[in-house]
């Protein structure tokens, strides 16, 4: 498909607010560009490929890991964003972005760090993911994280919405690069934050129906995929369930973008839209489902928080998990001369504010196995230190 030219509401790269610390740009690529392939090449993004997304990894190959998931909200944030004209390369960084300061273990592991943390500032993966892009990694010689463009930053924090009383490392880094918290950002960001909630609802349905949590007669009254497992089974009596499934599941993704793209259309031309500045005026979203879908795209959540997130084999993990972060806190807290040496060096004293954000730092960065084999480490005496 031929490129279409980009909406005048569409984030032009020629039209970048730039990066806090000023660099040549690339005559081959836009800054955007340049965005999304910083982020690929990133430590923090490597590590999503053994990072929970439901299922721990050990629990089987073929369940979506923090990686998968932000490849297909990747995918889906494209194909919104060319419907749309909007800046397909600005939307897709943001996609690949939006999940990397997570913590192993998932929102369990969140949860746990959390808690540890709520004496020493706190920690959510939100404000973990700018702290990741502008601090934590530590690969350009000329600059911490990874100088991306105001756009990609402001677009990263704020995908959810505007934060009207921001705290921690998001208070702290806009006090010098200034990413107008108070308002919504870019259709973009919207894009890419709606594109998670498609692909999360979907392939945690493949996923729970993979692991057996729940059986596909159990969906015929779930809103969005009953009718059209119910559609697909008369075009197709004769199909095999992996397929039934599969061939159902990218149905729903269709209608759902579908959706979007039309009521996203309908806000755009209702409010006169002509420019990316008054989208982020606008005081509300201008890319989002119709009241219709909303409904049952949150029909079909709660089926999954019933039948899925609340499973006991599900429960049992998140358990276990909680328990491995609290415990790893816990000592390296107590005892910062366990810490690798990079580590240590950043290190002020035992239980202080400062080396708690290290620890954090440290345990949020860890996969699944690596955290496990931390906790091993230094909880079994057995176990090789």
């Amino acid at each position: 498909m031929m490129s279409v030219p980009l909406a005048s509401f569409a984030a032009h790269p020629e039209e970048s607010r730039g990066r806090l610390y000023p660099e040549p740009e690339s005559a081959a690529r836009t800054v955007f560009q340049r965005d999304r392939d910083r982020i690929i090449h990133s430590t923090a993004f490597r590590r999503l490929q053994y990072k929970t997304q439901v299922f721990v990894y050990h629990e089987g190959d073929h369940y979506r890991t923090r990686l998968t998931h932000s490849l297909e909200v990747a995918q889906i944030a494209r194909s919104i964003s060319r419907a749309l004209a909007l800046n397909e390369d600005l939307a897709e960084a943001l996609a690949l972005a939006h999940d990397l300061g997570h913590t192993p273990f998932g929102h369990a592991g969140e949860a746990a760090l959390g808690q540890a943390m709520e004496r020493f500032g706190g920690f959510g993966h939100n404000h973990q993911t700018l702290r990741i892009l502008t601090r934590l990694e530590r690969r350009y010689a000329g600059f911490d994280g990874l100088n991306l463009t105001w756009e990609t930053l402001e677009g990263t924090v704020k995908h959810n919405g505007p934060l009207a009383a921001p705290s921690g490392s998001i208070a702290e880094y806009a006090a010098r690069h200034d990413l107008e918290l108070a308002t919504w950002p870019g259709a973009e960001a919207q894009v890419a934050a709606i594109a998670d909630d498609i692909a999360y609802n979907n392939h945690d349905l493949d996923d729970g129906l993979r692991a057996g949590l729940f059986a596909l007669k159990d969906l015929a009254e779930v809103p969005l995929i009953g009718p059209v497992l119910r559609e697909v089974g008369r075009l197709y009596p004769a199909i095999d369930e992996p397929r039934l499934i599969h061939e159902s599941i990218r149905r729903v993704v269709d209608r759902m973008v579908t959706d979007i793209t039309g009521e996203s259309r309908r806000r755009l031309a209702a409010a006169r839209i002509k420019t990316a500045a008054e989208i982020r005026a606008l005081g509300a979203p201008v890319i989002a489902f119709t009241d219709a879908l909303t409904a049952e795209a949150a029909g079909l959540r709660t089926f999954l928080f019933e039948r899925m997130y609340r499973h006991y084999r599900v429960n049992r993990m998140a358990s276990k998990a909680r328990r491995v972060v609290q415990e790893l806190f816990q000592l390296l807290l107590a005892e910062p001369q366990c810490l690798p040496t990079e580590w240590r060096l950043l290190v002020a004293g035992e239980g202080t504010p400062e080396t708690a954000r290290v620890v954090a730092d440290y345990i949020a960065g860890m996969t699944d196995r690596y955290a496990l084999d931390e906790h091993r480490r230094l909880y079994d005496r057995y176990a090789p230190a």
